[in-house]
């Protein structure tokens, strides 16, 4: 791996670990297109904090709150979403680690047919809360101190990924389009990320991977009817740049495929679609940055069956660590 020997000043640090806690925003993916945006797996100093702020306007022919991203032919769905969570990183057996947990909430309108029947409906609340817990498996080992921040370069880096999402979200049995998903759900993944040259702030360049597939448990009172849904295999894919020391972009895709979905055993039509976004992100100070992201299934047009959807999303993320925060106010004081 290309290394850059450039000594990193203190400063320099605290921007590496802000941006990696930063990224936290990216716990919004289970419930719109699932879609994980580059830099959420950089790793940070352990015991690390965040709180995220996640607001979207999505609209397509798929429920936004729900990661089996279903299609319903000519359904006209818009969606406003509110995120929230906490997350915080630590040390598990000397090896990198995060555990989070991020609720949904908003409103969610449009027209849907389901069971035979056309529903024109909104409806608004909270959605099914999702945890998370990633640890790496390969790659440096967890960084303990802010020397081993100064050290850290990841190389090649690969982790292991697991969701839950709780079932106790906002629903309605009687109609199709809900917030909650009354049934379990989750995701296994492995977040690969790949170290292009220097690791120096305002040069870094990553290729990133995130293989996954969504596990699904069954909707009983679907409608009156019982849902299923097949296992959805998922890839994305983020090629990553720093700008400046404080401005980065990332160009994003994501492939999707399976996830049929079965009506009282009638079935659907599986998925195998693409689609292409772009996130930019800004560091407004050590403890505060910005995300700007929009994505967009690519389709033929013809197609009913094709998932459609167009997200924006803006971010504002919030992240401690309380070395760092001890280590600012000493120098403060100096």
């Amino acid at each position: 791996m290309n290394s850059d020997k450039t000594p990193k000043k203190p400063g320099a640090a605290l921007r590496l670990i802000t941006a990696s806690a930063l990224a936290l925003s990216a716990l919004c993916a289970p419930q719109a297109q699932a879609q994980v945006p580059g830099r959420f797996y950089w790793h940070t100093l352990s015991d690390s904090n965040a709180v995220p702020l996640i607001f979207q306007s999505i609209s397509g022919n798929s429920n936004p709150f729900d990661p089996a991203n279903t299609v319903t032919p000519g359904a006209k769905i818009e969606a406003t979403m509110a995120l929230t969570g906490y997350a915080r990183t630590f040390t598990l057996a000397d090896r990198s680690a995060m555990a989070a947990i991020i609720l949904p909430m908003g409103r969610l309108s449009g027209e849907v047919t389901a069971a035979g029947k056309t529903f024109n409906e909104s409806t608004n609340g909270f959605g099914d809360p999702m945890l998370e817990f990633t640890v790496n498996l390969l790659g440096p080992k967890a960084q303990k101190a802010l020397p081993d921040v100064l050290r850290y370069e990841p190389g090649f880096s690969v982790d292991f990924l697991a969701d839950l999402a709780l079932p106790i979200g906002n629903y309605n049995s009687s109609q199709p389009l809900n917030l909650g998903q009354n049934r379990w759900y989750g995701r296994l993944g492995a977040p690969i990320v790949w170290q292009l040259g220097p690791w120096v702030p305002g040069r870094r360049t990553t290729l990133e991977f995130l293989p996954a597939v969504w596990l699904f448990g069954d909707n009983n009172n679907y409608v009156g009817q019982t849902l299923k849904t097949d296992p959805l295999f998922q890839l994305d894919a983020h090629l990553t740049r720093d700008f400046t020391e404080s401005f980065w972009g990332s160009l994003d895709a994501s492939w999707y495929n399976g996830g049929k979905a079965s009506i009282n055993g009638v079935a659907g039509t599986s998925l195998n679609n693409v689609g292409v976004g772009l996130t930019l992100g800004y560091q407004v100070n050590d403890n505060i940055g910005l995300t700007f992201g929009y994505k967009s299934t690519l389709n033929s047009g013809s197609d009913p069956t094709a998932l459609r959807m167009d997200n924006f999303m803006f971010t504002l993320v919030f992240g401690w660590n309380p070395m760092l925060e001890g280590a600012r106010r000493l120098k403060s004081e100096k």
